[in-house]
């Protein structure tokens, strides 16, 4: 059996973050999302796998040059249409059955295996969600979809579809017929199986997580962190407490004094320390320096970034390539967040900032701030409103 993964898009709404890479790389726990679904797939004895590439393919195809635990193969979406289109695009690689997995979910390898045991000709994992209404909300009957509605207005508590399917080679007929209609969506070839009365299994997934918006990526990297066992490498000077599972890889130096509380990732290459402290759910990216006496709670740091002494950084997300100079801070806390024209309230959540931007000493941000790549804060700057990419607040 093949898998085919859809990894074609960008995910405009986790911008900045995804304005250099695709909503498949962003890290969770230190490695991109889109390795959690290779390594549920190759669990699974599912060696043969394609990748649906576009938006920013480069960067997949760099990051797995090396992936060992199966055969890639790479075919591009020229212009992401829909999941249907690209599905599409994969139609003279396939002639048996097959399984489809969307690249930006997290999911178990325990569900992949049962949905790939099914004797069902068609099959589907779905979930219950709270907020279904950015997702294709489901009804069932004895294990059995009878209904599909994408995005619906209201479905509190309802069952999702997580878009991860068993399909026979037979879709891609459905596929070309709906996409020279203008129907480029994977939902529309389900929506069209039930009006024809065909017979799609359900299965409910033991783990399924997605990252829509950029705080999302710091709730699913504490839940994947918390299944993580830990391990150390590198240099561990005297005096440093570490409690819980912590990793730290190859080539980090952990100077004297530093407290560290896990569940924590620390990368390859880091500098950490002295006397700084890190508290549960943190993952620090390869190549990151944490200067003396600072603080990290539930934080996302990505690599090759540099945070300056005496700083405080909770339930935030800091961007590749930053530099953050002493005696920053940001407040967490309750939030309202615009996103293409939508408000969102969030109970606590930090500050978001964008790769390659600089953060001038003495700073504060207030909760909910996201701020764009490669931008400039001067010093003594208080962050009270969100900055677009490219920007030099004075």
């Amino acid at each position: 059996m093949k898998a085919i993964i859809l990894a074609a898009g960008e995910g405009k709404r986790l911008r900045p973050f995804t304005e250099t890479m695709p909503k498949v790389m962003l890290p969770v726990g230190n490695k991109p999302i889109l390795e959690y679904v290779l390594d549920s797939v190759t669990t699974n004895g599912i060696d043969d796998i394609i990748i649906i590439v576009g938006y920013q393919k480069e960067v997949i195809m760099d990051y797995f040059s090396t992936y060992e635990k199966g055969n890639i193969t790479y075919i591009t979406q020229d212009k992401q249409l829909g999941t249907g289109h690209a599905l599409l695009q994969a139609e003279n690689h396939i002639e048996t059955p097959f399984i489809v997995i969307p690249g930006d979910n997290i999911i178990d390898h325990k569900s992949i295996a049962h949905l790939r045991e099914t004797s069902s000709e068609y099959a589907m994992l779905i979930k219950q969600h709270p907020h279904p209404s950015k997702y294709g909300v489901v009804t069932i009957e004895n294990n059995h979809l009878t209904s599909f509605v994408e995005k619906p207005k209201d479905g509190e508590g309802s069952f999702i579809s997580t878009g991860i399917y068993k399909l026979p080679p037979s879709i891609f007929s459905d596929l070309a017929t709906l996409t020279s209609q203008g129907l480029h969506t994977l939902s529309s070839a389900i929506e069209n199986l039930l009006i024809q009365h065909i017979d799609i299994d359900t299965i409910i997934a033991d783990t399924w997580m997605d990252i829509v918006y950029p705080w999302n990526l710091i709730g699913v990297n504490e839940a994947v962190m918390h299944q993580t066992a830990g391990s150390t490498a590198g240099t561990i000077e005297k005096n440093v407490t570490i409690k819980g599972p912590v990793t730290i890889k190859e080539n980090t130096h952990i100077y004297a004094g530093t407290y560290i509380v896990g569940p924590v990732i620390i990368g390859s290459g880091c500098e950490i320390g002295p006397n700084v402290c890190i508290f549960p759910s943190t993952a620090i990216g390869n190549n990151t320096v944490i200067h003396p006496f600072t603080e990290l709670h539930n934080s996302v740091i990505m690599q090759n970034t540099h945070i300056g002494s005496h700083s405080h950084i909770s339930h935030s997300i800091i961007g590749q390539g930053t530099v953050i100079h002493p005696h920053f801070t940001n407040i967490p806390g309750p939030a309202t967040i615009e996103i293409e024209n939508e408000f969102l309230k969030l109970e606590n959540i930090g500050v978001m900032i964008g790769e390659d931007t600089t953060i001038g000493c003495n700073t504060i941000s207030e909760p909910g701030i996201i701020i764009g790549r490669s931008c400039t804060i001067s010093p003594l700057t208080k962050i009270t409103r969100a900055i677009p990419s490219g920007q030099n607040v004075m």
